[in-house]
């Protein structure tokens, strides 16, 4: 009995500290981005507009970019201030989350960088940006082994484990590469991909605090409700009509982050429900990219597939019923993520 209400004593403890952190996070993110925002337009750090979208986004060519900053800051500083308090303990697992988080997020704003300095939308080539993302991989490879996690292809509901070795450090780039490219797609339209990232962020979160056996599990979960509460705050100025986009400084870190939390947690495959929407954009890019190279035909009139429903509502509608869908695959996870 006594036990019990120990147990309940620390569960109610951790629950304030998450309220307390989102809270927080969402006023900081605020205040950052009201600094930041007329900073970033008086450098005319402006999105550079594709070709196709131009006539339709004509109104979004003064939007400035690189707000995932709002979001990257926000978490790193109450994350590096609760260590310095030692209100929480460092691991080898947080830092993995935070150097992916950080290491993607300077991987874009390198990229966005470039764009806005050659006004086009190269940026850094493919074979730079794969260069860098192995860089990564490997550094997260060794501290994922330092921390004591083991090399396995890990299926819960099947209760499949395979011990893939080295070949680890594979998929964790195959991960994150394809994770923090689906973000970076999906990142069309205003508020899509932050809303999107909240729904994915949120399960996650609710995913990791059930994970008692990773070490540092419950700094990792106050990681993660910061950085919801840091996109709350973002998406008072990424929601339509967008006075700042995250470009890909944020889909990139996003994006990444999610994969390497599904990979600490071991959830890899639900992160593909959890990511539904992330995964259908992606798909849409795929099946277009490859039939056209067979037929010089296109199935959709416009890829990501956003832009397809874009023709025939309202910007605002499609968002609505994305982030519905992303909901959705949420619940879904949930169910086979922490009930069954």
């Amino acid at each position: 009995m006594v036990l019990e209400y120990i147990l309940i004593g620390e569960n109610m403890l951790t629950m304030m500290k998450i309220i307390i952190v989102t809270i927080l996070s969402i006023f900081l993110s605020i205040i950052i981005g009201i600094i930041l925002i007329p900073y970033l337009r008086k450098k005319k750090n402006n999105q550079t507009l594709s070709i196709y979208l131009e006539e339709r986004h004509k109104s979004k060519s003064h939007t400035p970019t690189m707000g995932g900053i709002i979001f990257i800051f926000t978490p790193l500083l109450f994350i590096f201030i609760l260590l310095l308090l030692n209100k929480i303990s460092f691991s080898y697992n947080l830092f993995i989350v935070l150097f992916t988080f950080f290491s993607y997020g300077l991987i874009g704003f390198i990229d966005d960088y470039l764009i806005i300095k050659e006004h086009n939308n190269k940026g850094l080539s493919e074979k730079s940006k794969l260069v860098l993302e192995i860089i990564c991989a490997t550094i997260i490879f060794y501290f994922y082994l330092k921390a004591g996690n083991e090399p396995l292809l890990w299926i819960h509901t099947l209760n499949i484990k395979i011990n893939i070795g080295w070949l680890y450090g594979v998929f964790i780039l195959l991960v994150l590469t394809s994770s923090s490219n689906a973000v970076n797609l999906t990142d069309g339209l205003d508020g899509l991909a932050g809303g999107l990232s909240i729904i994915s962020f949120f399960t996650l979160g609710i995913i990791t605090l059930n994970t008692g056996w990773l070490e540092g599990y419950i700094e990792i979960t106050l990681f993660i409700f910061s950085l919801i509460g840091a996109l709350i705050g973002f998406l008072m100025f990424n929601s339509y009509p967008a006075k700042i986009f995250m470009g890909d400084t944020g889909s990139l870190s996003l994006g990444a982050t999610l994969g390497i939390i599904a990979l600490l947690t071991r959830h890899e495959l639900l992160l593909i429900i959890i990511g539904m929407v992330f995964v259908i954009e992606t798909i849409s890019c795929l099946i277009q990219r490859f039939y056209y190279k067979l037929t010089h035909k296109r199935i959709f009139p416009m890829t990501p597939i956003h832009h397809t429903f874009e023709q025939v509502m309202p910007e605002l509608e499609v968002v609505k019923i994305f982030w519905l869908i992303g909901l959705i695959g949420s619940l879904i996870a949930l169910l086979f993520g922490v009930w069954i």
